[in-house]
């Protein structure tokens, strides 16, 4: 059974993706067994609360450094079993030590294709509203392995997502999230489990 610990920060969309696609039946040996938030009374606390998964609000705010913060997680992490980290629209920045403790066993999903509309400051609707700008007529998502650059880490996966004609930020952020996130990110965790992805260098090779 692979126990994951999801990081969340706000409604939590995906993380009842990766619920729903478990309760389908479709993760086979994996289970949520911790929801970590960044703040208190976010909607992704509820939706883990509904499941039973028990959750805590571990703040950056809380503590003198990123060394006790990180500290802090390890220790949340380990007294839950966590094998594999996701991040679900998790807005603070990981230190290092926690991103070493679980190297290669951190994922983010994140609303472009990378190298696309990402880095610090490149979240919520932001990516979104950049695309627009550009004028680009296709955007996505993408699911990588963590390290402590915002968005950085070899590229499990990405699915592309046409932008249309009248797209708001509003518009194209649920189209991405649903024909995107929602599928690529549950995906991730799938291969994950089963011992399919491999890191080499800068690249992820998904073994047959």
């Amino acid at each position: 059974m692979l126990n994951i610990g999801v990081m969340v920060s706000g409604g939590g969309t995906n993380l009842q993706a990766i619920l729903d696609k478990i309760d389908a039946g479709k993760l086979p040996g994996c289970r949520v067994v911790t929801v970590v938030s960044s703040k208190p009374g976010v909607n992704a606390l509820e939706r883990a609360r509904n499941h039973g998964i028990p959750t805590a609000v571990i703040s950056r705010k809380s503590f003198d450094n990123p060394e006790t913060y990180d500290e802090a997680l390890i220790a949340h992490m380990k007294a839950h079993d966590v094998q594999l980290v996701v991040l679900a629209g998790f807005l603070s920045l990981l230190g290092e030590k926690f991103i070493e403790k679980y190297r290669n066993a951190i994922i983010n999903v994140h609303p472009s294709l990378i190298p696309a509309f990402c880095g610090k400051g490149h979240y919520g609707l932001i990516p979104h509203i950049k695309a627009l700008e550009y004028g680009v007529r296709v955007t996505g998502a993408t699911v990588h392995f963590v390290e402590p650059e915002y968005d950085s880490g070899p590229i499990i996966l990405q699915k592309a997502v046409e932008v249309h004609d009248g797209d708001t930020p509003e518009t194209l952020q649920r189209r991405v999230m649903e024909q995107a996130e929602w599928e690529i990110l549950p995906q991730a965790i799938g291969l994950f489990s089963q011992g399919k992805l491999r890191v080499e260098g800068r690249h992820v090779r998904i073994l047959e």
